[in-house]
Order: structure tokens, then C-alpha cells, then sequence
């Protein structure tokens, strides 16, 4: 019963979406109504509003991170262990992925995946960070490089981590993020994906 509720807590939590939110602070449209229809912070900035993208990003992250870390502290006096940490930090991405206040429609994840990564393990989420960064410099697609540091997580997890169940969940993120990227996959082989910075483009964050 502590798990589901923990695991309830934390989907909950990710189901908060951040673009949403930030798009009705700027007064902005929907921005599931525009670009890529997706609600993450690229597609937030093809508003022209960086303060709302920015938001957004850092919203979408700090929750990941928040559901770890809260987890981290109270999973000990539930009388969990990393199984339960595990179980948390999936359930939130996953309440990112598929909002119910979004009726199941949410973003594709990867600012959640990043927060839950450095709540995880700071070294962790550093190197995704930068492995994003570097892709994003050189090829300015943000899809591109969500992929290739979704292929990347599990292997900086089990290099800081081990094999735990945190390990199993990262990789479960992954594998979510590449099926979550599929048309952007399409369009990168058809050499027709969006880059950032685009108002107008089919590229999802």
C-alpha cells in the first residue's frame, strides 16, 4: 500500500504540466494549439517568450528532481528501499508522459527525465545535460539530442549506479523517450526535422 501511494504521489506530481502552466502566467496560447502541439518548453518557446520556456524547463525538471529526492528521504521510513526511489522517479516521468489532467496527453518528457536523473544521481543528470548540450551546439535539433542522451542514461546510470532497480527505471525512461520520439525519427532520416529556435517546425521537444 506505501508503494502505490507513493507511486500515486509522484504520478500526480509529473501530471503537472508546466507548459501549461507557464503559458497562462504569460497570458500565451495553449501550446498543445501551435508548432508541435507538444506541451514541453521547445515548443513553449516558439512563442517567442524565453521566460515561459525557461519556466517551463525548470518546472518540468524540479519536479522529477522534487518526486526523487522527497522519495530518497521518506522511502527509508516507509520501510522502502530503492525499489520504491525506482517506482517514484518512473511514476513521475510517466505522469509527465501521460497527464491525467491533460487527459493522458502530456510532453514528451525529457526536461522530467533530466530532473529525475540529477535527483538520481548528480553526475548522472550532468552528463545526460551536457551530452544534450553538445548535440544541440553542433546540430541545433532538439530532438536529436533528446535521443541521443536517452541512449546514453542507462549507460551513465550503471557507471555511477550499478545494476539497481534505479538503473531498471532509467532504462525504462529511455525506452519511452526513443518510442515518445518516433516521427521526429522519421523526420531526421527524411532530413526534414525542425531546429531549435523554429516558430514553426514539427519538431516535439
Amino acid at each position: 500500500m506505501t508503494i502505490l501511494l507513493f507511486a500515486l504521489s509522484a504520478y500526480l506530481l509529473g501530471s503537472v504540466s508546466f507548459a501549461v502552466v507557464s503559458s497562462w502566467i504569460f497570458k500565451l496560447p495553449d501550446p498543445r494549439t501551435y508548432g508541435s502541439k507538444n506541451p514541453g518548453a521547445t515548443n513553449v518557446l516558439r512563442s517567442g517568450k524565453k521566460a515561459a520556456a525557461v519556466l517551463t524547463l525548470v518546472g518540468d525538471a524540479g519536479k522529477g528532481w522534487l518526486a526523487v529526492v522527497l522519495a530518497q528521504y521518506y522511502a527509508p521510513i516507509g520501510g522502502l528501499g530503492n525499489e520504491g526511489i525506482a517506482v517514484v522517479a518512473l511514476a513521475v516521468f510517466l505522469g509527465h508522459v501521460f497527464p491525467v489532467f491533460l487527459r493522458f496527453q502530456g510532453g514528451k518528457g525529457v526536461a522530467t527525465a533530466v530532473g529525475v536523473l540529477l535527483g538520481l544521481n548528480p553526475w548522472v543528470g550532468l552528463m545526460a545535460i551536457v551530452t544534450w548540450l553538445l548535440v544541440a551546439l553542433i546540430w541545433r535539433i532538439s530532438s536529436l539530442s533528446a535521443l541521443v542522451a536517452a541512449v546514453l542514461a542507462p549507460l551513465y546510470t550503471v557507471s555511477m549506479l550499478g545494476f539497481e532497480e534505479s538503473t531498471l527505471a532509467v532504462l525504462c525512461m529511455s525506452l519511452v523517450l526513443v518510442w515518445r520520439h518516433q516521427s521526429n525519427i522519421v523526420n531526421l532520416l527524411a532530413g526534414k526535422e525542425g531546429r531549435i529556435g523554429e516558430k514553426k517546425s514539427s519538431a516535439p521537444d
